[in-house]
Formats: C-alpha cells, sequence, structure tokens
C-alpha cells in the first residue's frame, strides 16, 4: 500500500484542534466573574464527577473480558478521551484567564471589556449587547466576544458616537445609546 494512503501516528490530532483559539497570540483570556466561575464549575464537575464514575465503568467493563466487542469498555474509553480533552482545555484556559469585574468600573460613557453597551441602527431598531469574553460569548443573549467584529467596531467609542460595521452586505452605522458597567451575572 502507499504511504499517502497510511496514517503516520496513531496519536489524535485533537491537540491540534484544541490549540486553534479565536483568542489573539499572546493575549490573556479575558472573562467576567461569573464566566471564569462557570468555566471553574464545569472543570469540577468533569474531575470530580463524571471521570470518576467513567473509570469504574471502564474498570467494570474490562473485567468483562473481550475487550474488542465489549461496547461499555470501547465507549467509556472513548468518552474519557473527551473528558480529558475538555479538563485539558479548561485548565489551559483558567491558567490565562484575566477577571475583570465590570461593576467595579465606575462611571464611564466609554466602550471597554465587560461593558453593555445599547446602539440604534440605521433602522431605528436598538439592541443592546455585552461585551465578554470568548468563552463565554452567546449572541442568542446579548453577550459578545471581546474579539468579535462588533465589539472591536465599538471599543474605545463613546455615547453618541456612530461605529462602522463591515458586513458582508457593507457598511452598517451603529449608534452608541449607552454605555453601562454593571455586573452581568
Amino acid at each position: 500500500m502507499s504511504k499517502a494512503f497510511t496514517k503516520e501516528t496513531d496519536g489524535d490530532d485533537d491537540d491540534e484542534l484544541e490549540s486553534s483559539s479565536p483568542l489573539p497570540a499572546g493575549v490573556k483570556n479575558y472573562l467576567t466573574p461569573g464566566g471564569y466561575q462557570k468555566l471553574r464549575d464545569e472543570l469540577d464537575h468533569l474531575w470530580k464527577v463524571e471521570r470518576p464514575a467513567l473509570v469504574k465503568t471502564i474498570t467494570w467493563a474490562a473485567s468483562n473480558g473481550d475487550r474488542s466487542e465489549n461496547g461499555d469498555y470501547i465507549y467509556g474509553k472513548k468518552r474519557l478521551r473527551e473528558i480529558d480533552r475538555r479538563v485539558r482545555f479548561l485548565r489551559k484556559r483558567l491558567d490565562m484567564a484575566e477577571v475583570v469585574d465590570p461593576s467595579t468600573r465606575g462611571k464611564c460613557d466609554q466602550v471597554f471589556f465587560g461593558a453593555t453597551v445599547t446602539v440604534c441602527d440605521e433602522k431605528g431598531f436598538e439592541n443592546v449587547y455585552s461585551i465578554v469574553g470568548v468563552d463565554e460569548a452567546d449572541v442568542g443573549n446579548g453577550r459578545i466576544s471581546w474579539v468579535s467584529p462588533l465589539a472591536r467596531a465599538l471599543t474605545k467609542l463613546r455615547e453618541g458616537e456612530v461605529a462602522n460595521l463591515r458586513t458582508p452586505v457593507g457598511v452598517t452605522e451603529l449608534e452608541i445609546i449607552s454605555v453601562v458597567y454593571c455586573s452581568l451575572d
């Protein structure tokens, strides 16, 4: 068989997927206190609850004999690799986390990380966005990542100023109505 059709290593390619990050290289992982706690809780749950229970299941399944057709064993090992991969990812994210509490910022009319911004588009529709960390972004709930194009367009502008957001259909103007720094939890 040709070398072109063989796999060179037995290692998972998951580390490559894990290392691709929406964060720019060399920057800290900014998080709000609530976002940090959410990641911490997920890590604790995986490490202290799910993983030990899964190890018990795998041990039991391995003791049953033939592992090649043992569904509990095969699925358990696969799930264990997924948990370990997620644990490594969460630990890296938490290690490089910089927690920024927007409620301690005080009165400020300029947009930075943690701001809750009300904008009005050209058609008169108002939207409210909170600028949060990459790991806590949820556009459906109005939480946008600080590295997103919208957040970058709004950053450093003040109330009353207009942001020009480049979209696939052209440039959209967004007027900043208000900027508030409050707890996002």
